[in-house]
């Protein structure tokens, strides 16, 4: 049986993308060893032994000859258990037992059990976009990973059960059935109802106006007074994920290892509340090599902070960037991590230590009040747009007020903003008010007289800096989208800026 050089394609994980990988796989004659090079982590090292039991109990000859596997290119780091199926692959076409496949250029991912059973892996979903930029037609997955890859459209995916199977598919002995895409997206939920909320109808308005223009937002009030509620009922508000960010969300956890728990696409914007004791790699990501933490988790959709003075200071800071930028950069000595983190900031503080019930009945000083929400910084709360303050509930409001707009109205009308939003912003590469880059913001952000005086007076008044009063402007933009309206009146600009309550109360 003659011993020649094997190629065979798959791909490697970097931050959230995939890059392709050549395994080229050389058997020749000598004294039987298995050496892997190309930057491979210990996992990748360690297949040598998965890659043998692997092959002999699926029925394949394994030679008794020098292996010599190399993951190219070499200067990116290999890491994980996805490359066991195009190794045990490239060992049996080099030794005749894989023939030339019948479909062209293909890509193989996989992680093998010890039986020859293919085990799901992270990232199917960044692999199968990187074959696609690459021209790669098929792509060879696990069968648990079919239906996330399965999303990349113009991509045929062939899943596979057993290295039996995948030798059998590619041999062209087995008739291939390629996955197809996952079921659409289900209607948006309405369990969770800001009509469940009573009273607070100046916080669900600070909330609409946060979901129509994808702007941040700091709840500031007593224990029971609804901020939690409110801030789980944002996302139900938010429009459906669109086809190309589904695609962007789904593909972050799935290299996170998150998507196959969900058993498909992410199609509902994602909601994540980390604990207030989680670490910067934790929130913002970190690791050697860099791996995504919470606020790219959230990229699309809401990051939850509850309690938010009582995270640790340098962790809240580590925030300003995401919320500037819209994406994190993590340098390590292994690599430089670029994650996307577009995500909507809503937090939620009690205005003293202890939580006091209401500020009549606070056994606090107004210094240790004021200290409390000292821990959060200027910077960081320029950077948050509307800053409510809730009173607590009255007994009387909750038990027979009125329950409000429920969900789908609100919906609607967020809707219809973000409609007028992407119109105005057509060509300027955002879709959002509270992405509008400073440069153009005086463009698209028109000013009546009145209005541009009033900002130029609370400017003042409340020692508003520049991004603060940029932040305002963008705010009174998305109230006067909700409104209907294609200039920015004064009576847009006053309510906006009432939604500084910090730099009015705490920071004046």
């Amino acid at each position: 049986m003659p011993l020649v050089l094997a190629r065979v394609l798959s791909a490697a994980l970097r931050g959230v993308e995939a890059a392709l990988v050549r395994v080229e796989v050389d058997v020749t004659a000598g004294l039987p060893a298995f050496t892997t090079v190309g930057l491979p982590d210990s996992a990748v090292r360690e297949s040598r032994e998965r890659v043998r039991s692997a092959i002999r109990n699926a029925g394949f000859p394994f030679p008794s000859d020098r292996i010599t596997v190399n993951l190219a290119p070499a200067d990116l780091r290999k890491e994980g258990a996805a490359f066991d199926l195009p190794i045990a692959l490239g060992i049996l076409a080099a030794t005749g037992s894989l023939r030339d496949g019948v479909f062209g250029p293909f890509a193989v991912v996989g992680e093998l059990a010890l039986d020859g059973q293919i085990q799901p892996v992270r990232g199917a979903l960044a692999v199968g976009l990187a074959c696609r930029r690459q021209g790669v037609g098929t792509l060879l997955v696990p069968r648990d990973n079919r239906r996330e890859a399965a999303a990349v459209e113009g991509l045929r995916v062939l899943p596979a059960a057993t290295l039996r199977d995948a030798v059998a598919l590619l041999n062209g002995e087995a008739t291939p059935h390629p996955a197809t895409a996952d079921d659409p997206p289900p209607a948006p939920s309405d369990e969770l109802d800001f009509a469940d909320v009573r009273g607070q109808a100046h916080a669900k308005r600070a909330l609409e106006i946060a979901a129509a223009g994808g702007h941040n937002v700091l709840l500031v009030g007593p224990p029971g007074a609804g901020k939690t509620m409110l801030a789980r009922r944002l996302a139900a508000v938010l429009p459906p994920l669109g086809g190309d960010e589904m695609i962007e969300v789904s593909s972050i956890w799935s290299v996170a290892g998150l998507l196959a728990a969900r058993g498909g696409l992410v199609r509902e914007r994602p909601f994540r509340a980390p604990h207030h004791t989680i670490s910067v790699s934790g929130l913002i990501g970190g690791g050697s090599p860099p791996h995504p933490g919470e606020a790219t988790l959230a990229h699309r959709g809401v990051l939850f902070l509850d309690e938010l003075p009582e995270f640790q200071q340098h962790v809240l800071e580590s925030l300003r960037q995401p919320l500037e930028d819209g994406r994190v950069t993590i340098a390590r000595a292994s690599g430089i991590g670029d994650f996307p983190a577009r995500f909507q900031l809503v937090a939620a503080a009690n205005p003293c230590r202890r939580g006091c019930p209401s500020l009549d009945r606070c056994l606090c000083t107004p210094a240790e009040r004021q200290r409390y929400l000292g821990r959060l910084s200027r910077p960081l709360l320029d950077r948050i747009d509307l800053q409510v303050e809730l009173p607590a509930v009255d007994a009387h409001e909750f038990q027979e007020g009125a329950a409000g707009d429920g969900s789908p109205a609100i919906r609607a009308r967020v809707v219809a903003a973000r409609a007028r939003q992407q119109v105005r912003l057509h060509g300027v590469g955002i879709a959002l008010n509270a992405e509008v880059p400073p440069r153009q913001l005086r463009r698209l952000c028109r000013l009546g007289v009145d209005a541009a005086r009033l900002l130029a007076a609370a400017m003042s008044r409340l020692g508003l800096s520049a991004r603060g009063h940029d932040r305002a402007l963008r705010v009174a933009r998305t109230i006067a989208d909700l409104a209907g309206a294609d200039t920015i009146g004064a009576e847009h600009c006053a309510e906006a800026v009432q939604y500084r309550s910090l730099d009015r109360s705490w920071r004046a």
